[in-house]
């Protein structure tokens, strides 16, 4: 349910301008000055300040093949005066506009394998990227943040294009009741501080934003000394800083002063109300109050009271409005800020339960703490669960550099460790304190004001500096020092040791190094025949669903409890067919969270409170995409291109009949699928990062050789099924985003001799920044917000799928569409150039070597190449092909297998008087 939240504004990926704006440019042959000398290191992250104030974090880890930096500006919404709402979001935006020396900034990170990212909050903005390692692509990163650092465009001819693509997402978020909701509540709370107002603005300043306004916040915000470059994962620390030196070193120090801003909004003195009414969605209720900055020492027992309240299986929320069937969801979010935050509960209700019973009890559990309060075993399991997150968020060199930009924003970077620390060190007294302080009648925004005649006050807001909080921080300066892997398909191979330590049971494992002794694990056991599956769906989902609510020797909190103290994530998803499990944890817990997940595969005990609560939060979910456009539309495309009937495995169920088959479930039926289908007769496990694989080898054969279900397997056939083009539009009134989706079935499979020629033509038609597609409705036009296509890949059989799809304004429905066929004709009728292809080849290439190199994704690569009978030498082989490909063969291949004229598309939206 957080997704529903506004939280950072989304990824903006954008490029393209000609008109500069005049500013001074960056000399490329000034020599590089002295590097400065470290100014502060903690465990392993070293901070450096140059003199024209840019401040430089570099957290070194040869751990993986990556590289990932990130450039935080101290500036976001909270920063914006009178008619300039959303000025910061629009920036963001213009930014990838680029400057007169990268005027393609999008195409060029598409060309260079960069997975770039930026986004815009209430106290910054940051935008970062991460690939694979190599110093020409770092190089180049770097000296285009210091380019575009004072040479962007920001130009009015861009300004009008890319304006309409932020009031597309601003229309895509007005589709969402929780998140409009979200906004509502925020703009309630704060009656003056730009907290109350969202990141992506107000309409009408967005669609009136004056340039010259803009260029000004440009040059106010966008400079040295109010920005924070963080360069993480893999690179060479003297060489990373003389490329800073010389690229941003030569940047003159603003003579500018910077705005003091100054407001807080004064104590609340009576509870206030929200209501919002709209058409579609589920019932849901907002409970926040105000709470004190990230940067407080309070925020620490704050955030360990949003787990006791809303974290399941044992928070009170769960426990007292979702298992009593007052409510199908609870959830919280707690917002770490420069200034006084907030933190907000929410429950989410399924149709038919009562608004006024959730309230009460919702209102009751929270601002009841002072007659019940807080123990010491909610505490420590909150406290557990806080830490697990944060080591692993800490160990990923490709997180933990967004992660130091939030504290940044606070006032300083090693806050970041401090709260770790402080979190640590809270006592159940903390946070009984900081609840009946905060969590009061007068303190909360929700649907309702009643006036008192004895208020009662919250502590009054301050502003922290950073530096007294840290005065006496004693932090780690150093980590230990972690194995460089190079993840090339020959290298995989080599360090990957195959084995069957069970028949039917095959295992790969790649033990490297990693930051934190992490490891990431995937199992994949396979159910069933055609036959014996009919009609099961809903069994299996609610089955898969139940694995870890509970074992025979372990109730659900206990079971949650023991991952936490073995430090373990474990996830199960899956289908009728196949059930499979994610694993992240530490290399001296991986053989024990074996055995743990096997105990869950092979005793559950499917209570039947449990199960009732699942249900009723699938049949919210179902209830709630009823009117959701991309939900709508991509139900009736899809049972559109299944030919099968009700009951086969295979067969497209509509919301009617998901419905209709989640209340006819019974736990006897799940249990009765659970004992005939799953068993490990044939199953893949597979596991990167550290280990000791011969233990892991170990616990696998225990955990499940010898478990067999009575049901043979035999893979269910997926062949190619010819269905009839169709052009479907489906109307959802009161939705201001629309959707556009489109397919086709592609008589092929992977590693076919025409493969690698239609990825590469994909990839220059619609999948890269690029592509024809964003290049002409994204970036010439401004129609969308998201446009693209890919090609999804049948292993087994000759039944891919190409896809491609768009959002969009409903008014712009028409525009979309003609512009989408005209280029996917013009693309089957005139082909690609040498130069697109090139550009899409190493576009594709350098995507592939990034993907390799995450050890979740490399661990799913291995299990499904252990079910293929493959290795990864296949992937060097497309590798190779990609390379190879021509214009003339991409071309030809497209034309081969892209046939306008059978399109499956549908559209839908708001379409009134259209």
């Amino acid at each position: 349910m957080l997704k529903t939240l506004r939280q950072p504004e989304a990824w903006l990926l954008c490029l393209v301008a000609l008109s500069p704006l005049a500013t001074s440019s960056i000399a490329a042959t000034a020599p590089a000055a002295k590097p400065p000398a470290a100014v502060h290191t903690v465990e392993g992250i070293t901070e450096y300040r140059l003199p024209n104030g840019l401040q430089v974090l570099l957290a070194p880890d040869d751990s993986k093949p990556t590289t990932t930096v990130n450039l935080t500006y101290r500036v976001g919404s909270r920063h914006e005066n009178y008619g300039e709402t959303g000025m910061a979001h629009l920036l963001e935006h213009l930014l990838f506009k680029g400057t007169p020396s990268n005027p393609k900034v999008w195409a060029e990170f598409s060309r260079r394998g960069l997975r770039a990212n930026g986004s815009t909050w209430l106290d910054r903005t940051n935008y970062f990227a991460s690939f694979t390692a190599n110093e020409d692509n770092l190089r180049w990163f770097l000296s285009w943040h210091a380019d575009a650092m004072i040479n962007s465009f920001i130009a009015r001819k861009d300004l009008d294009t890319e304006m309409t693509v932020v009031r597309n997402e601003m229309e895509m978020g007005e589709n969402d009741p929780g998140g409009v909701l979200f906004d509502k509540t925020t703009a309630t709370m704060y009656q003056w501080h730009n907290y109350g107002k969202t990141t992506i603005g107000a309409r009408t300043d967005v669609e009136n934003v004056d340039i010259a306004r803009l260029q000004a916040f440009y040059r106010t915000y966008y400079q040295p000394d109010n920005a924070t470059l963080i360069v993480s994962g893999k690179f060479d620390v003297a060489k990373v800083m003389a490329w800073v030196m010389q690229d941003f070193g030569k940047l003159p120090k603003p003579k500018r002063v910077l705005p003091t801003l100054y407001t807080l909004d004064p104590v609340q003195d009576g509870d206030r109300s929200v209501t919002l009414r709209r058409q579609g969605g589920v019932p849901l209720i907002y409970s926040a109050y105000h709470v004190t900055p990230g940067a407080h020492p309070d925020s620490a027992p704050l955030q360990l009271l949003e787990r006791v309240m809303a974290e399941a299986p044992a928070g009170r929320l769960h426990k007292r409005l979702v298992e009593t069937g007052k409510a199908s969801a609870v959830f919280a979010f707690g917002a770490q800020l420069f200034d006084p935050g907030f933190l907000l509960f929410g429950t989410q209700l399924a149709p038919g339960q009562s608004t006024d019973a959730a309230r009460q009890e919702l209102l009751a559990t929270l601002e009841g703490v002072a007659a019940n309060p807080i123990t010491a075993e909610e505490l420590e399991r909150a406290r557990a669960r806080w830490l697990t997150d944060w080591n692993q968020q800490f160990s990923n060199p490709e997180t933990v550099g967004v992660a130091l930009s939030e504290t940044v924003a606070l006032g300083d970077w090693r806050l970041y460790f401090l709260q770790r620390d402080r979190v640590k060190a809270v006592t159940v007294a903390d946070v009984n304190r900081v609840a009946t302080q905060r969590l009061l009648r007068d303190n909360r925004t929700l649907a309702i004001y009643e006036p008192t005649e004895k208020p009662v006050r919250a502590p009054a807001p301050q502003v922290v500096d950073a530096a007294t909080q840290l005065k006496d921080f004693k932090p780690v300066t150093t980590l230990a020092a972690v194995e460089a892997f190079e993840a090339t398909p020959a290298n995989i191979v080599k360090r990957t040791r195959t084995a069957e330590p069970a028949p039917g049971l095959k295992l790969a494992l790649l033990a490297k190094g990693s930051r934190g002794d992490m490891v990431e694990a995937t199992m994949a056991l396979h159910m069933g025949d055609e036959p014996s599956l009919r009609g099961t769906e809903a069994a299996a989902d609610l089955m898969i669903g139940l694995l870890d609510k509970g074992t025979a020797r372990l109730d659900r909190q206990q079971l949650q409890d023991r991952l936490t103290a073995l430090k373990a994530e474990v996830g199960f998803s899956g289908n009728a067919t196949k059930v499979n499990v994610r694993i992240t944890t530490t290399k001296a817990n991986l053989p024990e969270v074996v055995a743990l997940v096997g105990e869950m595969l092979r005793q559950p005990t499917f209570p039947d409170s449990v199960l009732n609560e699942l249900r009723q939060a699938q049949l919210t979910n179902i209830e709630a995409m009823r009117k959701e456009p991309g939900a709508i539309l991509g139900d009736a495309l899809e049972r559109h291109r299944s030919p099968y009937p009700r009951g086969d495995v295979r067969h497209v169920r509509g919301f009617d009949e998901q419905v209709e088959d989640l209340k006819r479930v019974s736990v006897a039926d799940v249990r009765s699928f659970h004992q005939r289908f799953l068993g490990a007769a044939q199953a893949e496990f597979a596991a990167v990062g550290a280990m000791d694989d011969a233990a892991v080898e170990a616990a696998v054969a225990k955990a499940l050789a010898g478990w067999r279900a009575p049901q043979a397997v035999q893979r269910v056939p997926d062949p190619l099924v010819n269905v009839p083009p169709v052009r479907l539009v489906f109307e959802t009134p009161d939705k201001q985003n629309a959707v556009m989706s489109a397919s086709l079935a592609l008589p092929i499979k992977d590693l076919s001799p025409d493969q690698a020629a239609l990825m590469v033509a994909d990839f220059a038609f619609g999948s890269g920044g690029n592509s024809r597609l964003w290049k002409r409705i994204r970036e010439g036009e401004g129609l969308s917000y998201g446009v693209g296509s890919r090609i999804t890949w049948n292993s087994l059989e000759a039944n891919s799928r190409w896809s491609a799809g768009a959002i969009y304004a409903p008014g712009n429905r028409a525009k979309v569409e003609a512009a989408f066929q005209e280029e996917l004709a013009r693309s089957v009728k005139d082909g690609f150039t040498a130069s697109e292809v090139e550009q899409a080849r190493n576009g594709l290439l350098n995507f592939r070597r990034l993907g390799r190199a995450q050890d979740g994704n490399l661990a799913g690569g291995l299990a499904n190449n252990l079910y293929l009978n493959r290795s990864y030498a296949v992937s060097e082989t497309v590798d190779k092909a990609i390379a190879a490909v021509t214009a003339e063969q991409a071309s030809a291949a497209w034309r081969k297998y892209i046939q306008p004229t059978q399109l499956v598309l549908g559209v839908a939206g708001d379409f009134k008087g259209q």
